[in-house]
């Protein structure tokens, strides 16, 4: 193995994986990731191996590229039935929480009011000392789970965490979500948690040489897989920032909810997805435009397109300091994102709750309350995040849906002169059950599930943004129109699609009103002096 100084290729991608599949937020927490692999992974699996000519047909169709289907041939059933063997086996206590989960979900259904103590005695053995009972002032029993404690328990497994690296020639990747990798699809898929250092060193030499040699010595890459990892590593230097030391706040769109915001003090990046760099004809920015050291990252809640662990493990050495939501402790469905980004590897995360506000050199951040995108659920693991920067105002409000536009109204004196409104217009979503359906022990019918949409605002309820807080320019942004999202996205809009007919109506309200707007796509730059 080459011991010579030497970079990481910017072509080099990693797959963060959990038993397998793509991880995101709901894998990561223990409180739900069994849920997950129980009630949709091996399904998943049972499926395509009963039926795999089902899964083959269904994938001929690019509609349905994003549903639950299997993405891999016929030829593999007997690997696909060896993981889920492997799963059943390996998970079993995965199998034995949701069922645990499910009972006491029945037993809490019995209580009309009475005192939970007596209850204590009949939670399922496997939940006993992780919950706690209670009732709300409806007098509707139910239990918080201590995810703290289930991160000490067994349910937590880094032994099931791993990574694919390889190399990346163009955006196009099959959809990552329905489809385990299997043994055998690259050389180099390692078992290491994803806290590991060695990943650190890794990504470290995008920008700074290093040794491959001890990089793979920290791995475990085996020698087997010596020359594809030897195959990561150049001797050319990558093309370096440009740090910004001008007047003001340049502001650079990576993509989706990707946003750049620099002064000669400081760096802000939101909800990071970034492009790998190798030649195309579509311009964008990618992992050589960004600052050696990022001093504030911004999360704006925990959807994969949002918190994206192949884009933040790659950053965490380069993150000073990682700013998130707080989560609901009584929601299964808002497991609590300080937890799983400390648990993998992140040394500073800040939690930010509605209209706190943090101080940072020349500005500040402060959340804004981000209602909607989330079926109804009690997801309290969400903001919108109001950066004040150079003496400019800009508010990321990602998938935002003004249901109620009054809160608007009560916000427009808080957040004053704004110069710049971000503004996520997925206008349709899907229905709750494809985000949040293995949450459920009693699956809705499938009317009320179609109601309850993961959609952000249409062009009346960002008009109805626009009215109160009056931007001087806005933004759509957040659309998974990059192709570099594919992966996690699937989303290919025409013109007549109804997200670029009600975000178009919106801009041009905007522009009625001698507003400057846009739906960037690719990459954009403005100085805000």
């Amino acid at each position: 193995m080459l011991e010579r100084p030497m970079y990481l290729k910017p072509d080099v991608a990693i797959e963060p994986l959990f038993n397998q599949w793509y991880v995101w937020w709901y894998l990561l927490s223990p409180a739900t990731a069994p849920l997950f692999v129980t009630r949709l992974h091996l399904k998943l699996m049972q499926s395509f191996v009963a039926n795999p000519d089902v899964h083959v047909a269904a994938l001929q169709n690019p509609a349905l590229m994003g549903g639950p289907f299997i993405n891999h041939p016929v030829s593999r059933v007997g690997d696909v039935k060896a993981l889920l063997d492997r799963t059943m086996k390996d998970h079993a206590d995965f199998l034995a929480y949701a069922k645990a989960l499910a009972d006491l979900e029945q037993l809490l259904a019995s209580s009309k009011g009475e005192s939970l103590e007596p209850l204590y005695a009949k939670v399922p053995d496997m939940l006993r000392g992780y919950v706690e009972l209670t009732y709300d002032l409806a007098h509707r029993a139910n239990a918080r789970i201590m995810e703290p404690l289930l991160y000490r328990s067994g349910l937590y497994k880094e032994s099931s965490q791993s990574v694919s690296l390889m190399r990346v020639t163009g955006d196009a990747r099959k959809y990552v979500f329905s489809t385990p990798r299997l043994e055998g699809d690259t050389p180099l898929w390692l078992q290491v948690p994803f806290r590991h250092e060695g990943l650190d060193a890794l990504f470290r030499m995008r920008h700074t040489p290093g040794s491959p040699g001890q990089v793979a010595e920290m791995l475990g890459v085996p020698t087997s897989a010596a020359d594809a990892f030897a195959d990561l590593f150049t001797d050319a230097a990558p093309r370096k920032p440009e740090p910004y030391t001008g007047p003001g706040v340049r502001v650079r769109y990576f993509g989706h909810a990707c946003v750049l915001m620099e002064t000669r003090e400081v760096s802000v990046l939101t909800d990071p997805v970034i492009s790998y760099e190798f030649p195309t004809e579509h311009a964008r920015f990618t992992h050589a435009d960004l600052p050696e050291k990022i001093d504030y990252v911004l999360i704006t809640h925990g959807h994969a397109d949002h918190l994206m662990m192949e884009t933040l493990i790659q950053l965490r050495h380069r993150i000073g300091t990682i700013v998130v939501p707080r989560s609901n402790a009584f929601s299964l469905a808002d497991p609590s994102l300080r937890l799983m980004l400390e648990k993998t590897g992140f040394r500073n995360v800040v939690e930010i709750d509605d209209l706190q506000e943090i101080r940072i050199p020349g500005g500040s951040l402060m959340g804004i309350p981000f209602i909607g995108e989330h079926s109804d659920l009690s997801v309290q693991a969400k903001t919108a995040h109001l950066v004040r920067l150079g003496g400019r105002a800009m508010l990321m409000a990602a998938d935002s849906n003004a249901l109620e536009p009054r809160m608007y109204e009560h916000l427009q004196e808080l957040v004053g002169p704004l110069d710049a409104l971000y503004l996520g217009m997925e206008c349709e979503g899907g229905p709750m059950s494809w985000m949040y359906g293995p949450l459920l022990s009693n699956p809705l019918p499938r009317k009320m599930d179609q109601s309850r949409r993961l959609n952000g605002s249409d062009s009346a309820r960002a008009t109805e943004i626009l009215n109160h807080l009056k931007p001087r320019e806005s933004f759509v942004y957040a659309m998974g129109q990059e192709p570099w999202l594919r992966h996690v996205m699937v989303l290919q809009y025409d013109e007549t699609a109804p997200q670029m007919i009600e975000s178009n109506k919106f801009l041009e309200v905007c522009r009625g009103r001698n507003i400057p707007a846009e739906r960037p796509y690719l990459r954009m730059e403005r100085i805000l002096e």
